[in-house]
């Protein structure tokens, strides 16, 4: 069985997610709060969520984009097994998934993001890479899904 993708223009419905070992909320309310100001619909998991129901959200939900972000630098070590897990359900294979903000604590960055892209995550918006602006880079980024494909 094949997964159609669906035509998409306009709002996006998306799951924004903490990792299991990040206790922080303060940055998934704001990720919630830009989406929804860019006029897309969100389901925000909170924080501490275990993979499993990760997954089974997703599924449950059928997201547009999964969104991932972790502020308590252990996000890299959690982020690599979701992905896997997210890629390994056939209904999930196509789902564009993000993820973003201080996921290491000893440097690195640059060889995390490529890591984590490899692994099977479509962008990687990072503290301390000297990049575009992480929302500026975030925002174009949903933008040009909401467009129609």
């Amino acid at each position: 069985m094949e997964w159609a993708d669906r035509p998409r223009s306009g709002p996006l419905d998306v799951v924004v997610t903490g990792l299991p070992s990040d206790a922080h909320t303060w940055n998934l309310v704001f990720i919630q709060l830009l989406l929804e100001d860019l006029g897309h619909k969100v389901v925000n998991l909170g924080p501490c969520v275990p993979q499993d129901e990760i997954v089974e959200s997703c599924c449950k939900f059928e997201p547009d984009l999964l969104v991932v972000s972790s502020v308590n630098g252990h996000g890299f070590n959690d982020a690599r097994p979701l992905i896997e897990a997210v890629r390994s359900r056939w209904e999930l294979a196509g789902l564009p998934a993000v993820i973003g903000g201080k996921l290491g604590v000893g440097g690195g960055e640059r060889e995390q993001a490529g890591e984590l892209m490899r692994a099977g995550f479509d962008a990687v918006f990072q503290d301390g890479t000297g990049d575009e602006p992480g929302f500026a880079a975030f925002t174009s980024f949903v933008g040009s899904l909401a467009v129609t494909r």
